[in-house]
């Protein structure tokens, strides 16, 4: 149970939605897009936010619904991870979504939620910054297209009533060979201890990183590292350790020094499989 009130809005189109933001920021009300609501409605119960209004974006055609043309894969927003995992349209993102929380919870939690929310791991933005991925967004301006990495720095950086529609994947990344590795604490089910994407794309082994550091990220210096095969997995591991864009954090799930163990220990794992098949 949500301890408070708060008004529902459950807008049709896009320019409905950001005119509902509008006049509730006049107002001076703090209002919140909602998808799948998981973190809004776990968030509320606990007491850590409490929004004026909710403003539910499920309806708006541009915001649900998974299509493919010939230069793209578009998932609106609101598609939650389970139907972009039973899709198989991006088989790497397919994986990360299979891989966060249980099918319960994946039924509930939707792209623009994972990448748009504060739990810091985002896991969903990894196939996104390694496939060269476009996004669409909407806001008082209007709509506007940029390339994923150009809004996305850690945390998306979205202007005030801005909303993200949907992502484009370009067609190349849904047959690229792909790995995906993550290790948690304890249970299958939970956070990761680290998460590690990679896409090849020209026989180059891309990577992103969530976990790792308090935000997830891509390091071309890393991939350059890794890609240098005149050096042994081992070695390479130890020296991707070294160009982390921050420390390895350390929390209930494991310490920085165990987090950057078993990141040396994925790093040439994956190696060793991407070169040896």
């Amino acid at each position: 149970m949500i301890p408070f009130n708060f008004a529902y809005y459950r807008p049709d189109s896009l320019k409905a939605a950001e005119k509902v933001f509008s006049e509730l920021q006049a107002k001076g009300q703090k209002a919140l897009y909602y998808a799948g609501g998981s973190e809004i409605i776990t968030m509320s119960r606990s007491g850590s936010i409490q929004p004026d209004a909710v403003i539910d974006i499920k309806e708006i055609p541009e915001c649900k619904g998974l299509s493919i043309d010939k230069a793209f894969l578009h998932i609106g927003s609101a598609c939650t991870l389970n139907q972009i995992s039973q899709s198989k349209a991006f088989p790497l993102l397919g994986l990360v979504c299979g891989r966060i929380a249980d099918h319960t919870n994946q039924c509930r939690i939707t792209l623009g939620g994972n990448i748009c929310g504060t739990i810091h791991y985002r896991e969903t933005t990894l196939p996104l910054l390694l496939s060269d991925s476009n996004v669409t967004l909407f806001g008082p301006e209007g709509e506007r297209m940029l390339p994923f990495d150009r809004v996305f720095d850690g945390r998306i950086n979205l202007a005030p009533g801005e909303l993200l529609v949907k992502v484009h994947i370009p067609v190349w990344a849904l047959k690229a060979r792909h790995f995906h590795i993550k290790h948690t604490a304890q249970e299958k089910i939970d956070y990761p201890l680290i998460s590690v994407a990679a896409l090849v794309k020209e026989d180059f082994l891309r990577i992103a990183f969530s976990g790792v550091c308090a935000y997830p990220f891509r390091s071309q210096q890393i991939e350059l590292v890794l890609n240098n095969k005149t050096l042994s997995p081992a070695q390479r591991a130890d020296m991707a350790l070294t160009l982390l864009p921050c420390e390895a954090i350390g929390n209930y799930a494991g310490s920085a020094e165990y987090r950057s163990f078993v990141l040396k220990s994925t790093l040439e794992q994956l190696l060793e499989e991407w070169e040896n098949g």
